[in-house]
């Protein structure tokens, strides 16, 4: 993997929601997100699995298919995949280097508030080229997960064939608002008017904004629990549209709350148009066979390692780690961002786990490890800082614990690299 001194650069400027500059940046670049069709997929939790779920079945289906993720946990090639395959290091940094040309170009233009500063983001920059990449390689349709929010996130220049917005909690809430409702608006901003938005399981708070805002741009919706069902043990389950059935499904990821994000994929495959239909067994493969790297992922027999970075993340973990037998003590190996709320997240947690080992990876915004633990002081279970993950890790690993690493995408990014997992 080679280093993309452009993106570098753009990282200094953290993020800047809001949509005007991607419309010129893409406007001056012909449009590229316009070349292709589109799903758009939002949520608090689960909006990757659903956008990796799709992307699985229609592949398998035989389309030719486009999938943009984020934030990635080891290459930011991981971000950008036609038909399941990374892009390429080369083909990134040719369209890095080209976007770059043509945002030297733009650039005046793009000032805001006249400050001189640069004037699009990481995420922007990351985005443009997902656009160009699709565009170049004639895909069939592509398949966008959110960054942040959803109606002020970059990605949120489509008009998307059917936009989903799996699960509303409360997160990045200074950006997004102190209360689910504020929340559920942000992310209903994805809806395309006049073109079927997918619901997930939500808050009664998050739907009734979530009704409002479809109302006011004529989306029809399909909602959880109203227009589609599940019904099922486990991993195993059926499936029930307005129109159709499916049932003997069995979803490969790990945590029944993969079950939802599952029914919520299938709901949005119900409302593609016709050219675009998915058999009933080449769904079943699929949901079998999908895999998303970090999400309650088991790395080795005592190792496991899982996004989870909210409280409604840890609560689906906790859920998994309860229901499975424990055969040995349990170690949490925790790390998390400075904006996240890791007492609450560790509490969730705390009753699934014997103690807990604060740490932190590599990332500029990851808390000193013993900043948390300071933060989990009279946690209902012993807390102690134990250094870099280097470090942690091995300490955990050699007690003989189960180990559970969370509260991080980018730490459990570093410890697939440690165990050299691709």
């Amino acid at each position: 993997m080679i280093q993309h001194p452009v993106l570098s650069h753009l990282a200094r400027f953290g993020v800047r929601l809001g949509l005007e500059r991607m419309k010129r940046f893409l406007r001056h670049l012909g449009d590229p997100h316009l070349q292709f069709p589109s799903i758009h997929v939002a949520g608090t939790n689960g909006k990757g699995s659903v956008a990796s779920i799709l992307s699985e079945v229609l592949g398998a289906q035989g389309y030719r298919v486009g999938l943009y993720t984020s934030p990635h946990l080891q290459r930011v090639n991981e971000r950008i995949r036609i038909d399941g395959a990374e892009i390429a290091d080369r083909a990134l940094d040719q369209i890095l280097r080209d976007l770059d040309t043509s945002r030297a170009e733009i650039a005046p233009f793009l000032a805001v508030d006249g400050e001189a500063v640069d004037p699009l983001t990481y995420f922007e920059m990351i985005t443009a080229a997902a656009f160009v990449y699709f565009g170049r390689n004639n895909v069939d349709l592509a398949i966008l997960e959110v960054g942040l929010g959803g109606r002020l996130d970059a990605t949120n220049v489509v008009d998307a064939l059917v936009s989903a917005v799996v699960s509303v909690g409360l997160d990045h809430t200074e950006a997004l608002g102190p209360d689910i409702a504020s929340v559920a608006g942000e992310k209903a901003g994805i809806f395309s008017a006049g073109r079927p938005g997918v619901i997930g399981p939500v808050p009664q708070d998050a739907l009734r904004v979530l009704r409002a805002i479809a109302r006011e741009n004529d989306v029809p919706l399909s909602v959880y629990g109203e227009d589609y069902h599940v019904r099922g043990d486990g991993r195993t389950f059926s499936w029930t549209g307005p129109d159709t059935s499916i049932q003997d499904l069995f979803v490969g990821l790990e945590g029944a709350h993969q079950v939802d994000n599952a029914a919520v994929a299938l709901a949005v495959l119900d409302q593609l148009p016709p050219e675009f239909s998915c058999s009933p067994d080449v769904v079943r493969r699929s949901l079998e066979h999908v895999r998303v790297p970090g999400r309650i992922e088991w790395l080795a027999p005592d190792l496991l390692v899982d996004c989870a970075h909210n409280p409604d993340g840890c609560v689906a973990l906790a859920t998994y780690l309860r229901r499975r037998q424990r055969r040995a003590s349990r170690t949490l190996l925790l790390g998390s961002s400075r904006e996240k709320d890791l007492r609450q997240m560790a509490s969730v947690l705390a009753s699934q786990v014997d103690r807990v080992l604060t740490t932190a990876c590599a990332h500029p915004r990851a808390l000193p490890p013993g900043q948390v633990a300071a933060s989990l002081e009279g946690l209902s279970v012993p807390v102690m800082p134990a250094g870099r993950i280097e470090e942690a890790l091995r300490m955990a690993r050699n007690d003989g614990d189960e180990v559970i690493v969370a509260g991080s995408v980018f730490l459990a990014g570093a410890v697939r690299d440690l165990v050299g997992r691709q």
